[in-house]
């Protein structure tokens, strides 16, 4: 998912280019990191619908998340829209810094902001259930605008859960 939720900036990658790396060397890479963390997602939420991986979620307190997207885009995509890639040291660095909010993404635990979701209406909550049951957080992807009460989703990873 991590990889996944970097796709708008491998996008934009892609239409700028890189003068030092050839399109036909630079295209097929970028498509592979695009597709093939998507397929993996798409594989797992068969997988979960497969092998009926729902939980009843209860949910004490819920905090919405969508300028979590908003400092994503602004933070990460228009620094690198004036990046400047006319060398391998511009590449490296770029490389380096990607691997950086690949990281932040991963242990902050966004790795769940993805462009597809938010495409197909989804929105994004850290979901609390109430102390008696551990108070444990977790993150729910649903097309409601808000929740509350007992929710079903499919558990795609243990702490990231999706309603369809």
């Amino acid at each position: 998912m991590v990889l996944g939720s970097l796709a708008p900036l491998l996008v934009l990658l892609l239409i700028r280019g890189a003068p030092i790396v050839p399109d036909n060397v630079l295209l097929p890479v970028i498509l592979i990191l695009l597709i093939a963390p998507h397929v993996v997602l798409f594989v797992r939420l068969s997988t979960a619908r497969a092998n009926a991986d729902r939980y009843t979620l209860s949910i004490a307190r819920a905090e919405d998340h969508r300028d979590h997207l908003l400092v994503y885009l602004f933070a990460i995509l228009l620094p690198f829209y004036m990046a400047n890639l006319d060398s391998w040291r511009d590449m490296a660095a770029l490389a380096v810094a990607v691997a950086f909010i690949a990281f932040a993404f991963w242990h902050l635990n966004l790795h769940y902001l993805n462009i597809l979701f938010a495409v197909r209406g989804y929105h994004v909550f850290t979901v609390y259930a109430a102390p008696e049951l551990g108070g444990k957080a977790r993150v729910l992807i649903t097309r409601r605008d808000s929740v509350g009460g007992d929710i079903v989703a499919l558990r795609l990873s243990d702490t990231v859960f999706l309603e369809e």
